[in-house]
């Protein structure tokens, strides 16, 4: 009996190396975390008593804890710190991911220079990159502080020992998967190499109060790349995303211990390098003299900051049995439910048989249900040949019966068009307040709202023999 208990003990547990959830045997997907392929064998350790031992910092009550050491020092890039919640808190570690060619290095050179000084120097290491190539990319965008201090690493050992020779205040590490312990077995980007290089960097930014910026790769999911327990042991994680052939880059803060996940971060790319965007409503409209039939402006949300976005859709007759459906910064589902609310609610039945085609305009993508209403509008004007009227915006979501449901801050979508000269609306029931000047027409339904395009222009829209009346 005691052999048998003996040979239990000593029987192999398996543990899932994403999440860490164990099992008794093997299987080839986490029941936890629906990884495949990350369920590893390990051996029970003995089971171990800890004995109190000597506290390294007395516990005091929370009302007497300094908070000043935690204070956000500007990154010089305010619409980063808008993001961060102010700044780069010392001690801080950030993960930036994004997508190759985004321009998370190009964003991060800039960071380091413009916060580099005399009492806080700021240490780049470059893992992909050689240094000269680095400093052609500093030249380029005018990245050049005698207080800013380059490294190409991908050791570890020697990534510590710039820290004790330039005593940074700011580390950035570009890429947190190129860089790998020798102690470490394991090809350098691997689950063990990610995990040790970002531990000993967290431990060496929280004991020198240095704040870290660390690039990360994504897999072609988006998500980011290495196990999710990196996710957990920082502090910040940073989204970067944009269209590679579109001017526009969001900087989304997906986790943030320091400050809300709310604040969306708008840069413009260019030949000299990434800007900050204050008012980047501009890039996603088209200023006309006169209104164009298939154009609908919104109002959309990125986090809590208002944007103000154009829709356009055109209407063609099919060569084809099967019409096409193509979309471009809208989901295409979504089109695809407001063509059928038009054709079923709003009685255009001109729809089914050509081709459709809709788009945004500035590399925008409006994935919210708030700009339902500017597609419909913008499908049934095409389908007309009729432009809406001028200075019109459109916020609400469609349900399957018609009917125009509300959204989340109205009164904020409502300042912001107002703000850029738009005098008309069109919103749910029972908006708010409403800006000075602005005139709101509330809709319950479509026929409600295809009632701004001009009667006879919408008469002229081609329908079956069996709808006319």
């Amino acid at each position: 009996m005691a052999a048998r208990t003996k040979s239990a003990k000593e029987r192999p547990s398996y543990r899932c190396t994403e999440c860490g959830w164990q099992t008794a045997k093997w299987l080839g997907r986490c029941p936890e975390c629906q990884a495949w392929g990350t369920v590893e064998e390990y051996g029970v350790p003995a089971v171990r008593t800890t004995t109190p031992g000597r506290v390294t910092t007395s516990a005091v009550p929370i009302g007497q804890v300094d908070g000043r050491q935690a204070t956000a020092r500007s990154t010089g890039v305010p619409e980063l710190d808008r993001v961060l919640g102010g700044g780069l808190v010392p001690g801080a570690v950030v993960l930036v991911a994004g997508e190759p060619g985004v321009g998370k290095s190009t964003l991060l050179l800039d960071v380091a220079a413009k916060s580099a000084s005399d009492e806080h120097r700021t240490l780049y290491v470059t893992g992909e990159e050689s240094a000269s190539q680095v400093r052609l990319r500093a030249d380029r965008i005018h990245a050049i502080d005698d207080h800013l201090y380059l490294a190409a690493e991908t050791d570890l050992a020697a990534v510590l020992g710039h820290l004790d020779a330039v005593k940074p205040s700011l580390l950035i590490l570009d890429s947190v998967q190129t860089v790998a312990s020798p102690e470490i077995d394991g090809a350098p980007g691997g689950m063990a190499q990610v995990r040790e290089v970002a531990g000993a960097l967290i431990r060496a930014s929280k004991e020198r109060g240095m704040s870290t910026l660390l690039v990360g790769h994504v897999t072609k999911d988006g998500a980011i790349a290495g196990p999710r327990l990196l996710e957990h042991l920082v502090d910040v994680v940073l989204h970067f995303e944009g269209d590679r052939h579109a001017r526009l880059r969001l900087v989304r803060g997906v986790k943030n211990r320091y400050g809300t996940t709310d604040e969306v971060g708008c840069f413009e790319l260019h030949d000299e390098g990434i800007t900050g965007l204050a008012d980047p409503s501009g890039l996603f409209l088209t200023r006309r003299a006169e209104p164009v039939p298939g154009t609908c402006l919104t109002v959309t949300l990125e986090g809590r900051r208002p944007l103000v976005a154009e829709v356009q859709a055109l209407t063609v007759d099919s060569q084809i049995p099967s019409p096409r459906r193509t979309t471009s910064g809208l989901e295409t589902s979504r089109v695809s439910m407001m063509l059928a609310v038009l054709e079923q609610r709003g009685r255009i039945s001109a729809l089914g048989k050509r081709d459709i085609y809709s788009a945004t305009v500035g590399g925008v993508k409006l994935s919210e249900p708030a700009a339902d209403l500017a597609v419909a509008l913008a499908l049934a004007s095409a389908a007309s040949d009729t432009p809406l009227p001028k200075n019109l915006v459109a916020i609400g979501e469609v349900g399957l019966a018609g009917e125009v449901r509300r959204v989340t801050g109205v009164q904020r979508r409502l300042s912001e068009a107002h703000r850029l000269g738009f005098t008309h609306a069109l919103v749910p029931a029972d908006p708010g307040r409403v800006p000075d000047g602005m005139k709101v027409l509330e809709v319950a339904d479509m026929g409600d709202a295809l009632r701004v395009l001009p009667r006879s222009r919408r008469r002229e829209a081609p329908r079956e023999e069996g709808d006319r009346r």
